[in-house]
């Protein structure tokens, strides 16, 4: 017997001044745990990094290529007709292997304190999400989580379960913003992330943060280049904690919209 775990409903803040949205892996993990799964356990860095150049380049979509990604892992740990790399060993590798950036606990202390909700929005699967704060960061286990869920089955084998399996995103991210872009006012959405999973939503936020990554995969960073989309390079949370503040502290709207162009400017 197979068994999925259920799909939650997002859950929309009302009446806020600002929101925060982030992407979970390689954002605020130092290292992408469907990234270490698919080098270590399933096709290679090697394949991972073509797959998501195609997608980058709009020669793939998203949905597809994870997907593949994930399905090496599976079929790689057959032995004998087992599977040795289950969900079940693989949420434990990540949790126990992935660590968070040691600056975003208290980044969502500042957000706490200032009445702005964090909601984290991943492309990757919420048990190991979970597992992996559980393990790191205890005391935010009942953050907001909007991601995909796993179908398991009895000989071991497991599949992604997209919330949003009709788009190419696999989970359209934009779809997080979309309600706090259609209030009126609407509040100021700051979005967080990196990779390729993120550029469904980086057109949507108000002040879009990039996380830099010095191994040389800034998937995100590229297309916003490419795309002329503006963004906001960042390396920790402290770093844009500091220019949340300059926004969130400004006396006026108007001494915010000059921020925001002065930090955010046009992509030449």
């Amino acid at each position: 017997m197979s068994q999925e775990s259920p799909l939650g409903e997002q859950v929309v803040y009302y009446g806020k001044r600002y929101i925060v949205l982030s992407d979970w892996d390689g954002t605020i993990t130092t290292q992408d745990s469907n990234d270490y799964l698919t080098d270590n356990f399933g096709m290679g860095r090697e394949k991972r990094v073509v797959l998501n150049q195609r997608v980058r380049n709009n020669e793939d979509n998203f949905r597809d290529a994870f997907r593949k990604m994930l399905e090496s892992i599976v079929e790689t740990g057959r032995e004998g007709g087992k599977v040795t790399h289950t969900f079940d060993f693989c949420r434990d590798a990540a949790a126990n292997d992935i660590k968070v950036d040691d600056t975003f606990k208290g980044f969502y202390e500042f957000c706490e304190g200032n009445d702005i909700p964090v909601v984290i929005v991943s492309s990757g699967m919420e048990p190991i999400i979970r597992a992996v704060l559980s393990k790191r960061l205890a005391s935010l286990d009942g953050i907001q989580i909007i991601s995909n869920k796993v179908k398991t089955s009895e000989d071991g084998s497991w599949e992604i379960q997209y919330r949003d399996p009709e788009s190419g995103f696999g989970h359209d991210k934009s779809k997080a913003i979309a309600p706090y872009r259609a209030m009126e006012p609407a509040p100021i959405i700051f979005f967080f992330g990196d990779g390729v999973s993120d550029l469904s939503a980086a057109q949507g936020a108000t002040c879009l943060f990039v996380k830099y990554k010095p191994n040389g995969e800034n998937d995100l960073m590229e297309y916003c280049r490419k795309n002329k989309i503006k963004h906001r390079l960042f390396e920790s949370f402290r770093e844009a904690q500091d220019l949340m503040k300059l926004i969130i502290f400004a006396e006026t709207e108007e001494e915010q919209r000059g921020i925001i162009a002065r930090e955010w400017p046009e992509v030449a």
